[in-house]
């Protein structure tokens, strides 16, 4: 069985963008030191436009090959005019508003999302699905995530958009390692309790 991962950014108070989703003063964390752990642990998380500009086209997926996000995640690379934000992943936008996809690459989920995560996860394959915000879908989709990768920025919001979105009830999860980084920077991998 495949595992779903939450692997998102988020303040020290929880919170991963401002009121409006935006997460932009985050981006000052991701230093050399940082970017160095993203090439060597996670690099099908950086964005394909984000992989030509830093040079990492050439880097094979070692963890992901599918790739879940909610529609306005999708919307802020349709805004640059990206239609394709991880073509190096097979692509799916959570979304009820988004009728057809602008891109034959990318595939609208817009019913029975959770049916659509469990056929994923059923899939024979050596690697996972990485869940990429927001809030909303994470909250909808909390009961399948089978291991969390937060990286936690020392920087307090004060208010935002939470880690996940909706009521929810009492989730356990494992701590299973911590990585420190000099620029204070946290990231912090836990594994489903079941």
């Amino acid at each position: 069985m495949r595992k779903l991962t939450y692997f998102v950014a988020c303040s020290l108070d929880g919170f991963i963008g401002d009121p409006a989703g935006d997460a932009t003063t985050m981006l000052r964390f991701v230093d050399e030191e940082f970017l160095d752990f993203l090439r060597g642990e996670y690099p099908e998380t950086v964005s394909t436009h984000g992989r030509r500009a830093l040079g990492l086209d050439d880097l094979e997926n070692k963890r992901f090959d599918t790739i879940i996000q909610g529609r306005a995640s999708y919307e802020t690379a349709l805004k640059e005019g990206v239609t394709s934000p991880y073509a190096h992943l097979r692509e799916y936008v959570a979304s009820r508003t988004l009728k057809e996809s602008p891109d034959p690459h990318v595939e609208i989920i817009a019913d029975d999302l959770v049916g659509k995560v469990r056929e994923l996860k059923a899939e024979d394959g050596e690697f996972g699905i990485y869940l990429c915000g927001g809030s909303q879908l994470a909250g909808e989709l909390l009961d399948e995530i089978d291991e969390l990768v937060i990286k936690s920025y020392p920087i307090v919001y004060g208010t935002g958009m939470p880690m996940f979105g909706s009521g929810l009830g009492v989730t356990e999860f494992a701590l299973d390692d911590v990585r420190t980084f000099k620029n204070g920077a946290l990231v912090r991998t836990y594994s489903r309790e079941r």
